[in-house]
C-alpha cells in the first residue's frame, strides 16, 4: 500500500501561547478539518498529535518559520515524526481574501502541504544556530553604536558645534569630544550619556568579536570560514557572518540561486514586448546581503594580493586561491566598466556584490564538496 495514502497532513499555526491544528486527508479532494486550538507548550502538542497517531495515521506536519524558532521541529523529529518548517513567503494568498484567522491559516497550511506547494526551510543544527545568534548579536551592537553616534553628532550640530576634522571616530576625534563643553548643564548631561552609550556599545562589539574568535576552532564550518578569507575584503568577522547566515552552500544549485536568495537580483515587471527591471528585490537573507555589499566596496581598487591577503591564503587549497584571484580580476573590471558609464557608485557596488555572491558560492561549494578539513593551527584559524 502506498504510504502516502495513509498520510495525514497536519498544519500548525504556531504562536507563543497557542497552536491551531488542522488536518487534510491524503486524497486530493479529501476532508479539511480544524482539529482545535491548544496551548503553546510542547506537552499539549504531544497529546494532540498522539490522538492522531492512535487512529493509524502517518503524520506529515508543517508550520511556518517565525519568532518561535525551530524548537517544535527539533522536538518532533527527535520522536521520529515527519515535520517541516516552511517559508511564509511561499504561501500563496488570494488578493481578494481579506479574512485572516489562526484557524484559516492552519487549514491552508494543511491543504498546501498535501498539494506540495510549500517551500521548505533548511533547519540549522544547534551549534550552527548558536554561532548565527552570536553573529547577529554583534550586528545588533554595531547598529546600536551607529545610532548612538548619529544622535551625538546631531546634538552637537543643533548646538552649532560641528567637527571640522577629516574623519570621525578616530583618536583625534575622540580627543576633541573629550574637550566639548555645552552651554547648559542639562545639555552636557545628554552629551555625556550619548558618549557613554557609544563607549559601551564599542566595548560590547569587542567582546562579541572575541567570542566569535574563541568559538571558531570548535565550529564544524571553520574550513569554509578560512577559505572565504582568501578573498579581498573578507576578514574573519565578515567570513563568519556569511557562513553563519548561509551555512550549507550545497543546497544552492547555481550561483544565481544564491544571488536570488540574498535579494541581490533586480526586480522585474515585464509584459509583452516591454521589459522593465527595477531595484534589487532585497528578499531573503538581509544580514548576508549587507555584509556582501560592505565587502564589495573593496573591489573599487586595482587587483592586488596584499601581504595580509597572502598570509590569509597561506595553506589554503589552490582551487580556492584561484577563485579568489579570478574574483579580483572580474569584479574590479566590472566596477571600472560601470564607473566609466557614470553609474552611481552605490549602484555599481551593489552590482559588484551580486557577482561577488557567485564567487562566495564557488568557494563554499569547493570546500564542502572536497571535504577539506581546514587549517588546524590556532593562528591560521584566526
Amino acid at each position: 500500500m502506498d504510504c502516502k495514502s495513509n498520510t495525514l497532513f497536519v498544519g500548525l499555526d504556531v504562536h507563543k501561547d497557542s497552536i491551531d491544528i488542522a488536518s487534510a486527508d491524503p486524497a486530493r479532494d479529501g476532508e479539511l478539518k480544524h482539529i482545535g486550538r491548544i496551548g503553546g507548550d510542547l506537552s499539549a502538542l504531544d497529546k494532540a498529535l498522539r490522538r492522531l497517531v492512535s487512529r493509524g495515521h502517518a503524520l506529515h506536519i508543517v508550520y511556518e518559520a517565525g519568532p518561535c524558532g525551530f524548537v517544535i521541529w527539533r522536538h518532533l523529529t527527535a520522536q521520529g515524526l515527519h515535520c517541516e518548517v516552511v517559508a511564509p513567503s511561499s504561501i500563496p494568498r488570494s488578493p481578494g481574501d481579506r479574512v485572516k484567522t489562526d484557524r484559516r491559516d492552519a487549514l491552508l497550511l494543511a491543504k498546501l502541504a498535501r498539494s506540495g506547494d510549500l517551500a521548505v526551510v533548511r533547519v540549522p543544527g544547534g551549534v550552527d544556530e548558536a554561532v548565527r545568534d552570536l553573529v547577529r548579536a554583534r550586528e545588533d551592537a554595531v547598529r546600536e553604536q551607529r545610532n548612538a553616534r548619529h544622535r551625538l553628532k546631531a546634538l552637537l550640530l543643533r548646538n552649532g558645534i560641528p567637527y571640522t576634522g577629516k574623519t570621525s571616530w578616530t583618536p583625534a576625534h575622540l580627543r576633541w569630544l573629550a574637550k566639548v563643553s555645552l552651554a547648559y548643564p542639562a545639555q552636557q548631561i545628554a552629551f555625556q550619556e550619548y558618549l557613554h552609550s557609544i563607549t559601551e556599545s564599542s566595548a560590547r562589539i569587542a567582546r562579541l568579536e572575541q567570542a566569535l574568535r574563541d568559538t571558531l576552532p570548535e565550529w564544524g564550518l571553520m574550513p569554509v570560514v578560512q577559505a572565504l578569507q582568501a578573498m579581498r575584503g573578507v576578514q574573519l568577522i565578515a567570513a563568519m557572518t556569511l557562513v553563519a547566515e548561509l551555512q550549507d552552500f550545497l543546497r544552492f544549485e547555481s550561483a544565481r540561486q544564491l544571488m536570488a536568495y540574498m535579494g541581490l537580483v533586480p526586480s522585474e515587471h515585464s509584459s509583452g514586448p516591454k521589459r522593465r527591471q527595477g531595484a534589487i528585490t532585497k528578499a531573503g537573507n538581509s544580514a548576508a546581503r549587507r555584509m556582501l555589499v560592505e565587502i564589495a566596496w573593496h573591489y573599487r581598487f586595482e587587483p592586488r594580493v596584499s601581504p595580509i591577503i597572502a598570509t590569509r591564503q597561506d595553506s589554503l587549497p589552490k582551487a580556492v586561491t584561484d577563485i579568489a584571484w579570478k574574483a579580483q580580476l572580474r569584479l574590479t573590471a566590472k566596477y571600472k566598466r560601470l564607473s566609466a558609464r557614470r553609474v552611481m557608485k552605490t549602484k555599481a557596488v551593489v552590482a559588484v556584490a551580486r557577482e561577488l555572491a557567485g564567487f562566495v558560492w564557488a568557494i563554499g561549494r569547493e570546500v564542502q564538496n572536497s571535504g577539506w578539513q581546514g587549517i588546524k593551527s590556532p593562528t591560521a584559524a584566526a
